[in-house]
């Protein structure tokens, strides 16, 4: 991940914080940091398909974060200090999570399309719809996976061996 030329010529990047059954994005995260680049994480509003992506200053500022009852790290919802990446300069790539893959860039997430959503305001902002990489196990590409009129493609799926 960290040797692909869309991460390094990327400057604002948004991630997962990953679950056990995830890619491991931690060591990712610190590598953003170490390179000088912008982190900015997902916050999900529940009973909703909207999310933003929060500013993190830093890797450890993750410890900081409250645990929500879908076992996620993420900011409060009082937390108002933080640059939403949108109200700002926009991202260049976002890593994403799913479930499963297909070879032309579909993903199934957990059925809410917050990532579908969020995309879709992307395309609105100056900036422009950032590179998506899907970060996957091989296990996870499948043949096709479900899709509707909301879902909007990945331009890549990273996993072992691919």
């Amino acid at each position: 991940v960290i040797a692909h030329p869309k991460y390094q010529e990327s400057k604002r990047i948004a991630i997962f914080l990953s679950m056990p059954d995830e890619v491991q994005t931690e060591e990712i995260i610190k590598d953003i940091f170490k390179q000088g680049k912008e982190c900015f994480i997902p916050r999900y509003k529940p009973q909703s398909n909207h999310m933003d992506m929060l500013k993190l200053s830093s890797a450890e500022d993750i410890s900081s974060l409250a645990l929500t009852s879908w076992n996620i790290l993420q900011p409060n919802d009082d937390d108002t200090a933080r640059e939403e990446a949108l109200a700002g300069g926009g991202l260049d790539l976002i890593f994403m999570p799913g479930l499963g893959f297909d070879k032309k860039g579909n993903r199934l997430g957990r059925g809410k399309g917050y990532y579908d959503t969020y995309l879709e305001r992307c395309m609105k902002h100056p900036r422009g719809k950032p590179y998506t990489i899907a970060l996957a196990f091989r296990e996870q590409i499948c043949e096709s996976v479900p899709v509707t009129e909301n879902d909007v493609p990945i331009d890549e799926i990273l996993y072992e061996d691919c």
